[in-house]
């Protein structure tokens, strides 16, 4: 919603320089639960469903795309599967979405909020999920090590941690590897945007230009652990979602316009240098351009989310997706093989045990959702963090933000 009014030739300049009033986070990997008690606060629905199609194309690409899931099938997926398969390619690109839309809610989450009541909605929001995720996957390794193994004990209760990455231990949930890239995102920004004065445009700023040089500069030196303190590979995405976030809340300007362009630049080389392998025999091969222009619809998908364009989308159900995609997320890797295996080994058609994997993942989401994260976020949120303080906003908020300058004088 726009705040504004204008009219004439300065109407469309007005309306993108002028941002809707924050909204509540998202949930997700980077989202808050909705307000406990029925309390209703405004959401971003578009990113709720943008989270999801994340989600989807990750799963896809798992289930559809990779050679590797053959001894599950039964086949190679692509000849099961050639249509999906050729665009499921491209789905490994819904994490770079899932790291600017989390750049995006982490921007709005903890403006507000001390670093002790972020570090509290962060923990209440990543571990109750996790742990479920991780418990039910250890299960089905012991009950049937045929698929993927036997994890060894150590191994587990090093990743209940979430700190296997840094400790050298192997990862057991395949996905686990993007929450350590967020939860890295989370200290760094607690550290430099949160502590000692609060989020505010211009530490937001500050923060995102040091990051996206500092991260340029380690990527020259090959030093391991700068590389993995400042994450060159996936800083630009952050960085364009908290530019995003600012747009949102501040509304357009060129300077904040130029640092999503150059984190745009940065993240889609990234991307091709990843994703892109021409005359190698990899058995998956994508096409260098779509690779620029999925990245290039990621951004434009959640800069009109923060220019208000798709105000619009405010289905409930999206709420609801968006609720849903952190525990799918993690469930659906290696679950979803023993649902494949099993099933395809009685000879279900491929279509028919593709769309039951998923639904049944979607299912046991709502439950670990329903069962576990509604009940449990809210105690270890009290546990880590207590109820966290309501902060006044810094002095350049009240006086750019284009709510407070709409108000009467």
């Amino acid at each position: 919603m726009f705040t504004g009014r204008s009219s004439g030739t300065g109407t469309l300049l007005r309306m993108t320089q002028t941002a809707a009033r924050p909204a509540a986070p998202v949930a997700g990997p980077a989202g808050d639960l909705p307000p406990a008690g029925g309390a209703r606060r405004s959401r971003l629905r578009a990113l709720d469903g943008l989270r999801l199609v994340a989600a989807l194309a990750v799963c896809f690409y798992h289930y559809t795309a990779r050679s590797d899931m053959t001894e599950h099938w039964g086949a190679d997926p692509s000849d099961l599967f050639p249509r999906i398969s050729s665009v499921a390619v491209y789905g490994p690109i819904g994490v770079q979405l899932f790291f600017l839309i989390s750049g995006f809610v982490i921007c709005m989450s903890g403006w507000g909020r001390g670093v002790r009541a972020f570090a509290a909605s962060r923990v209440a929001r990543v571990y109750p999920a996790y742990w479920v995720a991780l418990g039910l996957l250890v299960a089905a390794m012991v009950a049937w090590p045929a698929v993927s193994g036997t994890p060894r004990a150590d191994d587990v209760l090093v990743n209940l941690t979430l700190l296997q990455v840094p400790a050298g231990a192997p990862r057991i949930l395949g996905v686990d590897w993007t929450l350590w890239v967020e939860a890295w995102f989370y200290v760094l920004f607690a550290l430099a945007v949160l502590w000692r004065g609060g989020a505010s445009r211009a530490r937001v700023l500050r923060f995102c230009w040091v990051w996206l040089v500092a991260s340029l500069l380690v990527t020259s030196m090959g030093v391991p652990l700068l590389d993995e303190l400042l994450q060159p590979d996936h800083a630009p995405f952050f960085v364009g979602g908290m530019a995003l976030y600012l747009v949102h809340r501040f509304g357009s300007t060129p300077g904040l316009w130029v640092l999503v362009a150059v984190s745009f630049a940065l993240g889609q080389r990234r991307v091709v240098v990843d994703l892109w392998h021409p005359g190698t025999d990899m058995y998956i091969q994508r096409s260098g351009l779509v690779v620029i222009g999925v990245v290039a619809a990621s951004y434009l998908l959640v800069g009109a989310v923060a220019l208000g364009w798709l105000g619009w989308a405010r289905w409930r159900w999206l709420t609801t997706a968006g609720l849903l995609t952190y525990p799918f997320y993690l469930l659906h890797e290696h679950l979803g093989w023993y649902v494949i295996t099993w099933l395809s080994g009685r000879g279900v058609d491929p279509h028919v045990v593709l769309a039951v994997t998923i639904a049944g993942m979607l299912v046991l989401a709502w439950l670990v959702h329903r069962l576990v994260e509604r009940p449990l976020a809210p105690v270890l949120k009290r546990a880590v963090g207590g109820t966290p303080a309501v902060r006044r906003p810094a002095d350049d908020d009240a006086t750019t933000s284009p709510a407070a300058r709409s108000q009467p004088a």
